[in-house]
């Protein structure tokens, strides 16, 4: 059965689609081998669980076994699964809907898919369960941290179309941020520079090379010290915004990442990243019609920061 054809095939659970990875080069023996070493932070009792209740399968769809040889190349598809895992307290808001595209308002600290600690409460798990629609895809991300506009395909058969207006850099992206003035930068200014993984795995960097970062910043309000900037980018390198705000001197507000990296379980949710996805506009590949999207959430205002 061809790879995609396999994943596809696969039924989710709970709304979960099923995750793949593939057994590289190594010294395991048995498949509970590989997964016990692939992924520390899960005990090889919970693996062996999952095994026992067919969430471990091959690349042919058929449940595996712990002791099941652990073929070099080969994938297995497997089921995410937390036991515990603490409640977001913020809501979404569907903004738009027709046949092919789905416009969501996030809140901060929702994450857009399930990751690491975050299974169902991510955006893509809430809309599948609130909207009853397995085939739901985002076709672009934004940050946990960030709040604003997320697009979703609703069918395969257009998904690509939408995808490609990303890929081909044929969205117009706006975005607010609250962060410090300063009253020596020349304003408006587009910061142009390459940007890739720092010294932190979770933090990205200004580096000297060929740019892949654009970005054009201009400052909407003024309250000393804060500034509500608008932020456009021509780009889309990860934490792009935040890497070019602290790159001017000027950090967004409640920023737990940039310039330091705080603690991992500290972040308070009564102090949000002050970064919203504002507008997104794009010709529709399918009715050729303009599209125009604008975020409901707000930013705190100024002169209470």
């Amino acid at each position: 059965m061809p790879l995609a054809s396999a994943l596809r095939d696969l039924p989710t659970r709970d709304g979960v689609a099923a995750s793949r990875v593939v057994i590289a080069l190594g010294r395991w023996a048995r498949v509970i081998d590989f997964l016990v070493d692939r992924f520390p932070h899960i005990s090889e009792d919970d693996w062996r669980k999952r095994l026992s209740q067919g969430l471990v399968l091959g690349d042919k769809g058929q449940p595996l076994q712990a002791d099941t040889p652990a073929l070099e190349g080969g994938w297995l598809y497997y089921y995410r699964s937390l036991e515990r895992e603490a409640p977001i307290p913020f809501t979404h808001q569907v903004l738009y809907r027709d046949a092919h595209l789905l416009v969501v308002d996030k809140p901060h600290f929702l994450p857009v898919i399930p990751s690491g600690k975050y299974l169902q409460e991510t955006l893509l798990m809430r809309l599948k369960q609130s909207l009853e629609v397995s085939d739901l895809v985002p076709i672009h991300r934004i940050d946990r941290d960030t709040a604003g506009l997320v697009l979703f395909s609703l069918q395969a058969a257009s998904r690509n179309a939408y995808s490609a207006l990303f890929r081909e850099r044929r969205v117009e992206k706006t975005y607010e941020a609250v962060a410090a003035f300063d009253p020596t930068l020349a304003l408006p200014v587009r910061r142009e520079s390459r940007i890739q993984v720092g010294t932190h795995f979770m933090q990205q960097a200004e580096v000297p090379g060929a740019v892949n970062a654009i970005t054009d910043i201009n400052v909407l309000e003024v309250c000393e010290p804060w500034a509500r900037y608008q932020l456009r980018p021509l780009s889309g390198q990860r934490h792009q915004l935040r890497v070019h705000m602290v790159a001017l001197g000027l950090p967004i507000l409640n920023d737990g990442i940039y310039p330091q990296l705080t603690p991992e379980g500290s972040s308070d949710q009564a102090k949000p990243l002050q970064l919203l996805a504002k507008r997104l506009a794009f010709e529709d590949p399918i009715s050729g019609r303009h599209m125009a999207f604008e975020s409901q959430l707000r930013l705190l205002p100024l002169p209470g920061v």
